[in-house]
């Protein structure tokens, strides 16, 4: 507990503090809670660091628009891609159902995947070996992509997904 005193004949200014004791040792409370709320702290400020941030496209990165065709183990879709790629390997996919309707958002570089949407059933992120089963064929796409970038009808098959893009 601590007292605050103030005394204006004297223009003093003193700080109090009350302490308890058990069996003759200072409790360790104070000092344990301070402890405990840096080490919050330090945890909750770290992770804005750690978070990945990607590279924003450039008018220098190539832009493709198309077709794409999903048939996945329940859902089969028709919709608009825009595939976008840098000359270093960044890479975002937007594949969406008509205008303001996106059902899925891939950005991803060499290191580095977020996946987006309602296809994805939220959203997931980490590095492309790590993506969850459900999420494994909306990550290849980025190497296929870059590897086919003249071609005008690009096909992938990635366990139980299927995807058939037309540019």
């Amino acid at each position: 507990m601590r007292r605050l005193s103030f005394s204006s004949s004297s223009s003093s200014f003193t700080i109090h503090r009350a302490e308890r004791h058990r069996g003759g040792r200072t409790s360790t409370t104070a000092r344990t809670s301070l402890v405990s709320y840096a080490f919050a702290l330090l945890c909750l400020t770290s992770c804005q660091t750690l978070r990945h941030q990607f590279v924003s496209p450039e008018p220098d990165w190539q832009s493709k628009i198309g077709q794409l065709q999903y048939r996945g183990p329940k859902t089969s879709l028709i919709g608009d891609v825009l595939v976008r790629y840098s000359k270093a390997g960044d890479f975002e996919l937007t594949f969406s159902k008509g205008p303001g309707v996106i059902l899925l958002t891939v950005r991803q570089d060499d290191t580095f995947v977020r996946v987006s949407g309602p296809l994805a059933r939220g959203s997931w992120s980490g590095p492309p070996n790590e993506a969850p089963a459900r999420l494994r064929g909306w990550v290849s796409l980025r190497q296929l992509l870059l590897r086919s970038q003249t071609e005008p009808l690009v096909r992938q098959t990635i366990g139980p997904d299927r995807f058939t893009f037309a540019f």
